[in-house]
C-alpha cells in the first residue's frame, strides 16, 4: 500500500485489491466504506477504477468488428466493471500504477492510473491502451461513500438534466428521460455542474470529471456510490459513447474531487 499526505488530507492506495483507493481521510473523517467484512465481494468498498468497462455488459456478450465476445459473468447473468478491480496493479511511481487487462480480456493492453493530493482536491486520472488491434472500451471510477460523517447523514445535489432509462435487468434501454427523484441505481447525463455531497456541518464534497455519465447507487444501507464514467452500462451492445481505442490512441479520463469545511 502507498499513503499519499497533503494538509490534513490523506488517500491510502491498494494497490494489490484492483489498484483502490482504500480510505480517503480528510480532517480525520474517513469517506470510504473500507474492507471490513467485505473481502469477498471486490465491488463493494472503497475506491476502484474500471477498465475496460464500466458498469454491465449484458449477459456478459458483445460484437465488435464482426466477431463475437463473451466475459466472464461475474454479477450472473452480466459482466460488470471491468477486468482490473479484481487484479493486483504495479506500483510505477509515486502514486502512479498500472496493471495488465488480463487474460479474461480479447486484446492485449493495460490500465494506468495516476492519483494526485493536495490539501483541498484528489485528482485521479485512469488510461487504458492497447498493444494489440482495435479494441472497444470504456471506464471510470467507483467509490463508495459514506452516509454518516462525524454523526452527519449525506445530502446528494445531482445536477443532471437528463437519466438513461433502465429495464428490468438494471440496463439502460436506450432511451434518455428526466431524472426520478430516486432512490437510484442509475445512470445520469447532461451535467450542468459537480455532483455535491453534504454532510452538514461537517464537510462539502465536488466530484466533477470529464466523463459525460455518472451513475448514482444510492440503495445500500450506509453506502452511496458517485461513479463518472466515459459512458453508459452496456455501452459494448448499445454503442452510445463507446470508445474504440487503438494502439497509440489510449482512452483517458479525469475526475476531480475537492472540498471545504461549510461556512
Amino acid at each position: 500500500m502507498e499513503t499519499l499526505e497533503a494538509g490534513d488530507a490523506a488517500v491510502t492506495i491498494d494497490h494489490e485489491h484492483g489498484g483502490r483507493l482504500s480510505s480517503l481521510r480528510i480532517g480525520g473523517h474517513e469517506l470510504l466504506i473500507d474492507a471490513m467484512g467485505r473481502d469477498d465481494d471486490p465491488t463493494s468498498w472503497g475506491c476502484f477504477p474500471m477498465a475496460p468497462f464500466a458498469g454491465r455488459i449484458r449477459h456478459g456478450r458483445f460484437s465488435f468488428e464482426g466477431r463475437r465476445y463473451e466475459m466472464p459473468r461475474n454479477l450472473a447473468p452480466h459482466a460488470i466493471h471491468g477486468t482490473t478491480h479484481t487484479a493486483a496493479w504495479e506500483r510505477t511511481g509515486p502514486g502512479t500504477l498500472r496493471c495488465d487487462l488480463g487474460p479474461e480480456w480479447p486484446w492485449a493492453g493495460h490500465a494506468e492510473q495516476e492519483v494526485e493530493l493536495t490539501p483541498t482536491s484528489l485528482d485521479l486520472t485512469l488510461r487504458v491502451e492497447t498493444t494489440d488491434d482495435a479494441m472497444p472500451a470504456t471506464i471510470g471510477w467507483h467509490p463508495w461513500f459514506r452516509r454518516n460523517i462525524g454523526g452527519a447523514e449525506i445530502e446528494i445535489v445531482l445536477p443532471a438534466e437528463r437519466m438513461w432509462q433502465r429495464d428490468d435487468d438494471k440496463i439502460p434501454d436506450g432511451s434518455l428521460v428526466t431524472p426520478s427523484t430516486g432512490p437510484w441505481d442509475d445512470c445520469f447525463t447532461a451535467l450542468i455542474g459537480p455532483v455535491e455531497l453534504h454532510w452538514p456541518g461537517v464537510l462539502d464534497l465536488y466530484v466533477e470529471s470529464d466523463c459525460e455519465h455518472v451513475v448514482v447507487f444510492d440503495e445500500p444501507v450506509g453506502a452511496l456510490c458517485v461513479e463518472p464514467q466515459s459512458a453508459p452500462p452496456d455501452a459494448h451492445n448499445s454503442e452510445h459513447d463507446l470508445a474504440i481505442v487503438t494502439p497509440g490512441e489510449p482512452l483517458v479520463h479525469r475526475t476531480t474531487w475537492t472540498w471545504s469545511e461549510p461556512a
